[in-house]
């Protein structure tokens, strides 16, 4: 709880409408898209530049009060909860861009401006930005860098980190800090840029970021392909890499995605198909021509049943929507849907879908999966119910092993969805504890009251590795 003096302080530094402690308030920001951790929080805080973040976050550390920094709530990792309470900041008065320089192609801006009113600022003033995450229409840029989101189009282009060029960053202590600029090139000192983006807001506010630009590509092609398998799928997506052709996109979706992607968008795909890829190919019009007809012929000679290239703009939009809504149509089938994301080296991708699917059997619970084939990124959906704490158990068993096969098989707990509070249990399986404590000694360093964004990323304890096949994983 807030006291009436802290209640006061905060109120004075934004005024009485920009900040909330009504029960009404509290719920709407007591959980995120991750099911299972909900908690309310003692206020919700809307500052309107980065002074008053200056002075909230100073109030915050007399009085060892949480802050939760929150873009729209899309994550899926438990990353934005206030399950420690505190005051959930929101940067809904932040949601400016402030400036398109067309000569260093960088585009500078507020945390809380969507994704997709960046991509299409870019595209209006003659540039692309690449980064887009399925939830781009309503997640904000502070959101995306503080996960470092990724997207469908993240083989070719990579992923948020990769156009942050600089930040304007709150530190705990009220400080702040710029990193970075519009630069192409500069190591004068750590790279604090790189490292707030992805902290989840634990060792930083971000309040202003500036992001790097492309020039758009010429064209673009798509094709959808089917086959009767995964394994089929997957040797198709190594030999496309093989072939030395980095596509745009990469996607696939499973048998039982596929079906329910389908019945929701309507749009004709082959529910029958065991596998579908997705790929996209774009740039100087005639390498695009020629690596599509490559991949049609790899495809092809890995056994594709039929081969579809999208003949308009149009249809091409509604096949990468499709893929799109996968997460949308299969939250239709139970009351409450778990989307993860372990990632694996690419040739391991038909051994970890085989395992996903073994292991959904062996723990009766219902999982599809889809994800980015071209760089290993799986996601394994569960379809559940939060209700019924027995089968939740065996959902959080399913997945246990689901990260134990994928740090064996040389990947990782999470490609893209970020730690969070969820699976700060499993951190240690893949950094061990001697990476882990590097990071918290990081942590520490920089926000020694733990008042930025408390219980992410740092599990109280971590969880026992999982045994599968008789030996530890």
């Amino acid at each position: 709880m807030l006291t009436a003096e802290v209640k006061q302080k905060l109120i004075d530094i934004v005024g009485k409408a920009g900040f909330s402690d009504t029960e009404e308030q509290k719920i709407v920001y007591s959980y995120d898209a991750t099911p299972g951790f909900q908690a309310e929080p003692d206020g919700v805080i809307r500052p309107a530049d980065t002074v008053e973040i200056q002075e909230i976050v100073k109030v915050c550390s007399e009085f060892n009060i949480p802050i939760i920094p929150r873009g729209s709530g899309t994550n899926l990792c438990a990353g934005t909860t206030p399950t420690q309470g505190g005051i959930v900041m929101l940067f809904s008065k932040l949601d400016k861009i402030i400036e398109v320089d067309k000569e260093n192609m960088t585009l500078t801006v507020q945390p809380g401006v969507t994704t997709f009113q960046v991509m299409k600022r870019a595209e209006e003033e003659g540039f692309f930005y690449p980064p887009d995450p399925s939830s781009m229409k309503i997640s904000t840029i502070g959101g995306n860098i503080n996960e470092n989101s990724g997207g469908l189009r993240g083989l070719k282009y990579g992923v948020t980190k990769d156009y942050v060029l600089g930040l304007e960053v709150v530190l705990a202590n009220g400080e702040v800090i710029r990193t970075g600029g519009k630069l192409a090139k500069d190591v004068a000192g750590y790279d604090f840029t790189k490292l707030i983006t992805g902290a989840e807001g634990t060792l930083g506010i971000v309040t202003e970021a500036v992001m790097k630009l492309l020039p758009p590509p010429e064209t673009k092609q798509t094709m959808l392909t089917l086959f009767h398998d995964m394994e089929s799928a997957a040797k198709a997506v190594s030999a496309i890499i093989a072939a030395k052709i980095i596509p745009a996109t990469l996607e696939f979706l499973d048998q039982p995605t596929i079906a329910a992607v389908e019945e929701y968008a309507k749009i004709g795909l082959p529910t029958e198909a065991g596998a579908v890829l997705l790929i996209e190919q774009d740039g100087n019009e005639q390498v695009v021509s020629e690596h599509m007809n490559l991949m049609k012929q790899i495809c092809e000679e890995e056994g594709a049943v039929s081969i579809r290239k999208a003949e308009s703009k149009a249809e091409a939009e509604a096949l990468t929507e499709a893929r799109r809504s996968a997460l949308t149509a299969l939250a239709r089938r139970r009351p409450t849907t778990m989307l993860e994301d372990a990632t694996v080296p690419r040739s391991k991708l038909a051994e970890m879908v085989r395992f996903i699917e073994q292991t959904a059997e062996k723990y009766s619970v219902e999982i599809c999966t889809f994800g980015h084939a071209g760089d290993g990124n799986l996601h394994p959906t569960c379809m559940t119910d939060v209700r019924d704490k027995e089968e939740m158990h065996r959902v959080e068993e399913a997945f246990a092993e689901i990260f134990s096969k994928a740090v064996s098989l040389g990947g990782t707990i999470t490609g893209e969805h970020g730690v969070g509070e969820m699976k700060s249990p499993y951190l240690a399986w893949k950094l061990g504890d001697a990476g882990v404590e590097a990071m918290l000694a990081v942590k520490q360093a920089l926000d020694p009251h733990n008042i930025l964004n408390p219980g992410k990323i740092f599990a109280k304890e971590t969880r026992k590795r999982v045994t599968i096949g008789g030996a530890n994983q």
